[in-house]
């Protein structure tokens, strides 16, 4: 099943950054008020979301400026400007490793999210690019974990994007990642690795639960243990079948050997644990699919490495 196509924004892009789009519910679940309904939604926010409302900068999906008292209106959605908030510097190098006129593909870094998402917003790969290009239609066509490094693909031209999409979607798209993670005697390799992954937002990680397989990772190793003063560790490589959050993190947890300096699995680590110096050692190395427009076939290789030893 194809996914439905995003409504458009009604308000532009600003300095790189989308809108912040908030879908509003069944009128039984609402208070009388749009207002209403977002200070109850975003008590945090409510100063900002007053500002915005005097200034007119809450708008509708036809890009009409909502007032205090604006009805609320069900089955629609709400669109602003957020103020952004202040980020710490994160990695920014992206090198690009191909484009045309349709394609961008980037070697992401570790540490850098490929979205905007939480605190981080500026901060984060799209974002990044849209402004050192001055690319405001740049968008992504996957994404990867913050802390994952390597092969991020994102659309220059919406009208060509449903198509890289469709092959993403039809898994016709081949993605290969190269993992350090612990060593485990008498693993059985190379497998596959089913299960049902959920992710939702009641914890950081994603789980596996009994019911029907959606995630497939296929498991070998890449190279001979080693150890070090944390323990023996081993290079696999890794190519998903399936694009469940976090897939790639969980199935190698569930083995026994899960990612090196990984924050979430098997155990979370406190916030402010992580440490730049000692990334995840989880990298996208190589992406593989037929250019859907000039019908080339394309492979995508990072030129990052994973490290071994304690600088790793």
């Amino acid at each position: 099943m194809r996914r439905r196509r995003p409504a458009p924004a009604p308000l532009p892009l600003r300095d790189g950054v989308d809108p912040v789009r908030v879908r509003l519910p069944a009128a039984a679940e609402a208070p009388g008020t749009v207002r209403g309904y977002l200070l109850s939604r975003f008590p945090a926010s409510a100063r900002e979301l007053e500002e915005l409302f005097a200034a007119g900068g809450i708008v509708d999906d036809a890009g009409r400026p909502l007032a205090h008292d604006a009805p609320f209106r069900p089955g629609g959605s709400v669109w602003y400007h957020r103020a952004l908030p202040e980020e710490p510097e994160l990695p920014g190098d992206l090198p690009v490793l191909f484009e045309d006129e349709w394609l961008l593909a980037v070697d992401k870094p570790h540490g850098l999210p490929t979205t905007p998402r939480g605190g981080f917003v500026a901060q984060s790969a799209l974002v990044k690019l849209r402004r050192s290009r001055r690319e405001d239609r740049l968008s992504p066509l996957h994404r990867l974990d913050r802390g994952t490094a390597g092969v991020l693909l994102l659309s220059r031209d919406p009208a060509s994007r449903g198509r890289f999409q469709t092959l993403f979607q039809e898994r016709a798209v081949t993605k290969e990642y190269e993992a350090v993670a612990g060593h485990r005697p008498g693993l059985r390799l190379p497998r596959l690795v089913e299960s049902r992954i959920v992710k939702d937002g009641t914890s950081l990680q994603a789980r596996e639960v009994p019911g029907a397989v959606n995630a497939r990772t296929a498991v070998e190793r890449a190279g001979p243990p080693f150890a070090d003063a944390e323990g023996t560790w081993a290079r696999y490589a890794v190519r998903p079948e399936t694009g469940r959050t976090h897939q790639i993190r969980v199935h190698l947890a569930g083995l026994g050997i899960p990612v090196r300096h990984d924050p979430l699995y098997p155990v979370v680590r406190p916030a402010g644990a992580e440490d730049p110096g000692r990334p995840l050692q989880l990298l996208a190395r190589r992406i593989a699919l037929v250019h859907p427009v000039t019908g080339e076939p394309l492979v995508l290789e990072s030129r990052r490495a994973l490290r071994s030893g304690d600088a790793a």
